[in-house]
């Protein structure tokens, strides 16, 4: 990029066209030395106090002196401050504490074994420092904007500038603009305003609570979108495969990851239609079933006043109920609601003769299928769908469960997230040369994994390679 310049204002020209876009970075005008000498300030707001600027800065303690633009970006990205004075060629480094640290928060609603434990704060600032604190690189922009016409709430549009498609932004700054209302208090209420598929059960945008998986998201051309007071942002554009994928995925060996996969898929299916199977079975197809079963499960609902539709539906509204007064009261409170809440409605309601054992054991089994999705929202899709697929079993027997598995599968071959087929790779995988593939449900060793994903622009798709 070449030496450091002693005119200030060409300093000043670099500064604004290299970090164009990036309201996270500012610049202040100083005045040093009783006001004899200039000076220009650059910093990553949130990584660089106030009382550093005020310490530091006019004391001039702690800096070390740069001779080129290049050693100035890296140290402005590392998260400290740097001065041009007007006629030094030198640029000064002003050391500071630097990003934000794991003390900020843990994601709660996204453990992993392995990975950052980070997690976003309800500060809009603090978590595009997050981001950046990852990304060390001035063609991630970040525009800042307010909606609420009450409110004002900020919001901020991270990205790639060399990487997202020519046209994305503009699409999503229509979207938002498209509305107005009083009020923005979380991401969750942008999201419900901007989506195209509104009335789907599906979310098309990703909602994470990870700096690390924004950042990943931001390096294949996404756009991560962060709101003021809300700990989740949102990422688009997205799609079914991405709901399954976890940050360890990347962080393990591809054979765990793939087997891990493997069982959220899996997991998926029967969360959504395994009380649906049973009904269907236990009161259309019984004689699918193995003689020993049969009668074992003939004994075990002796007594049972309720027909299997009935039986299954009081318990899955038991467990929702359970699940839903967990979340509501206090950690502690809520942990022990679930497992003993669980506990004693179901061995109660077997020894009342009012459900069978093998009910019990399909709706906890159909809840852990559920719980081993990694989105909570996308998991919500499928807790919905089950009650219709239940009913659809009880009525049409497996016909009617391959029906509603068939309405699923053309309800989502419809729908799109800002133009990326939500089923891909899985449909119009020869858009990227079947590339998105490796990433699926089988996950590639990384060194085969040269690609970024169809959300990123076609020229700007190789991430990895050799060098030389």
């Amino acid at each position: 990029m070449g030496e450091v310049s002693p005119v200030l204002s060409e300093n000043k020209a670099w500064v604004q066209k290299r970090f164009e876009k990036c309201d996270d970075i500012l610049n202040r005008q100083v005045f040093l030395d009783d006001g004899k000498q200039e000076g220009l300030l650059v910093y990553v707001e949130v990584a660089v106090s106030n009382l550093m600027l005020e310490e530091h800065v006019i004391g001039l303690s702690d800096v070390q002196p740069l001779a080129t633009y290049d050693e100035a970006e890296a140290a402005l990205l590392a998260g400290n401050g740097i001065l041009f004075l007007a006629g030094d060629d030198n640029v000064y480094k002003i050391s500071s504490k630097g990003y934000p640290g794991l003390g900020v928060s843990k994601a709660e609603s996204e453990k992993v074994m392995r990975g950052s434990k980070e997690g976003f704060t309800e500060s809009e600032k603090l978590n595009v420092a997050l981001i950046r604190k990852r990304l060390r690189d001035p063609r991630m922009k970040v525009e800042e904007g307010q909606i609420g016409t009450r409110s004002h709430t900020m919001t901020a549009l991270v990205y790639m500038e060399d990487l997202i498609y020519p046209g994305l932004l503009d699409t999503i700054k229509q979207q938002m603009d498209a509305y107005e209302i009083d009020g923005i208090m979380d991401s969750g209420m942008l999201e419900q305003l901007t989506e195209k598929h509104w009335l789907s059960p599906f979310p098309q945008y990703q909602s994470t609570e990870r700096p690390d998986r924004a950042a990943s998201a931001v390096l294949e051309g996404r756009v991560v979108l962060v709101t003021d007071h809300s700990p989740t942002v949102l990422i688009f554009p997205s799609d079914y495969n991405s709901f399954f994928q976890t940050s360890d995925d990347w962080y393990n060996r591809f054979e765990i990851a793939t087997f891990a996969r493997m069982l959220r898929f899996f997991a998926a299916i029967l969360a959504m239609s395994f009380p649906a199977i049973y009904v269907a079975v236990t009161t259309w197809h019984t004689s699918l079933l193995p003689t020993n079963l049969i009668l074992s499960m003939a004994a075990a609902r002796q007594g049972v006043p309720f027909p299997s539709l009935g039986e299954v539906l009081l318990m899955e509204i038991s467990f929702e109920l359970i699940r839903e007064a967990g979340i509501r009261l206090p950690g502690p409170i809520g942990n022990t609601i679930g497992i003993v809440g669980g506990l004693i409605i179901g061995q109660s309601a077997v020894a009342a003769n009012v459900v069978s054992p093998i009910v019990v054991i399909v709706v906890a089994f159909t809840a852990l299928c559920s719980f081993a999705i990694p989105n909570e929202e996308f998991a919500s899709a499928f807790r919905l769908l089950k009650y219709g697929c239940i009913f659809m079993g009880a009525w049409l027997g497996l016909y009617g469960v391959l029906l509603s598995y068939l309405w699923v599968l053309i309800h989502l071959s419809h729908l799109n997230s800002f133009g990326i087929p939500y089923l891909m790779p899985y449909v119009a995988s020869d858009l990227n040369d079947y590339e998105d593939e490796r990433d699926s449900l089988i996950r590639f060793p990384l060194r085969m994994m040269r690609k970024r994903p169809i959300f990123a622009r076609r020229e700007a798709r190789i991430r990895l390679r050799k060098k030389g």
